[in-house]
């Protein structure tokens, strides 16, 4: 199939374990060169805005933008943005309207799509994008497809506990004040805190141990903090319960309006089980204001690891596609609608490394 060959091109460049493409890189270049000449292939008019974001514009010009970003996070997933370019490539040459677009380094801050915005660039009524869930919501209700209601809120910042320095060999186990010790229980507290809240999660995912030595009682230790939820009021009783001052916090947004409205009435006039779900991944929308958006979701058997190694899909790219299309083609998604981010999960099993 057309579609698992472009993918499989797409996860070989860079080398190593998972997909490397990280942004600024030789690989991301050859990410969009390639995904040029596919552009080109389906008779799409190419373009290259300042910012680097890549197009391809079809002949019957519509209102829609579909795509995603070829960008990736170190040892990152085999369909995490490769996907919805891949298909958005598949639904604009099969309708023959609307364009393709790849945005520039996506993972690191939403480079392409921020920098387009703020330079005043042409923006569309409208954007689709297709994305792998990278978690576990649709696999374990078996369902193919799912609508996002809107992107998680996230607060990040740290924790500081201090201890008392000593020699590992020459210090009692008794009165000892070991920070590592310590931070133990706030991790498992920030777990807590989490789970007594409804569609909150909060991860530590980073520790920096002071002074550092393997034969040295820690005396400091800094946790990272990363704490998100589907709306304001939500995030800040986590933030309250965990108890930190976020240093960078992104607020929530709620889609709403024709556009999830559309894959709603798409995904059940097939007869397919409707599972909505906020997205977690927490990329802003391009415009940062409130948007109407819709999401399409394939779920990946692999959790929510950042790593799929292969696998088979159970709903090849082709059907994927189909998705975009049918999402596209609704007549519900007006010309006049304000949507600047609408993402689609789809369920995928894979494998991971």
């Amino acid at each position: 199939m057309r579609a698992l060959d472009r993918l499989d091109e797409l996860y070989a460049i860079g080398g190593g374990l998972g997909a490397n493409r990280p942004h600024r890189s030789a690989a991301e270049d050859e990410a969009h060169r390639i995904a040029g000449g596919w552009l080109e292939e389906a008779g799409l008019e190419v373009k290259v805005d300042r910012h680097g974001n890549l197009f391809g514009h079809a002949q019957r010009v519509g209102a829609y933008w579909v795509g995603s970003h070829l960008d990736s996070v170190p040892q990152g997933g085999r369909f995490d943005g490769a996907l919805g370019v891949v298909a958005a490539i598949e639904a604009v040459e099969r309708v023959g309207s609307g364009s393709v677009v790849v945005f520039r380094g996506e993972e690191v801050g939403c480079v392409g799509s921020r920098a387009r915005v703020a330079a005043g660039g042409e923006l569309p009524p409208a954007f689709l994008e297709l994305h792998v869930e990278q978690g576990p919501v649709l696999a374990e209700r078996d369902v193919p497809v799912g609508v996002v209601t809107g992107i998680v809120g996230y607060a990040r910042g740290e924790l500081v506990l201090d201890g008392r320095a000593g020699h590992a060999g020459t210090t009692p186990m008794v009165g000892r004040e070991d920070a590592l010790v310590a931070a133990a229980g706030e991790i498992q507290r920030v777990r807590d805190a989490a789970l007594e809240i409804s569609g909150a999660v909060a991860t530590v995912g980073m520790l920096e141990v002071e002074p550092g030595g393997a034969n040295v009682i820690p005396s400091r230790v800094r946790l990272s903090l990363d704490a998100r939820a589907p709306d304001g009021e939500t995030l800040d009783a986590l933030v309250a319960s965990i108890g930190f001052v976020p240093t960078y916090r992104v607020e929530p947004a709620r889609f709403s309006g024709d556009a999830p409205k559309a894959l709603r009435d798409a995904v059940e006039a097939r007869g397919l089980p409707l599972v909505e779900l906020a997205s977690g991944a927490g990329a802003a929308p391009p415009s940062g204001e409130a948007v109407l958006s819709a999401t399409f979701a394939e779920p990946a058997g692999g959790g929510d690891s950042p790593v799929f190694a292969g696998g088979s899909p159970d709903d090849p790219p082709p059907q994927a596609a189909k998705k975009s299309e049918m999402a596209a083609q609704q007549p519900t998604l007006r010309k006049d609608c304000v949507l600047m981010g609408c993402v689609v999960y789809t369920k995928w099993h894979t494998g991971t490394n």
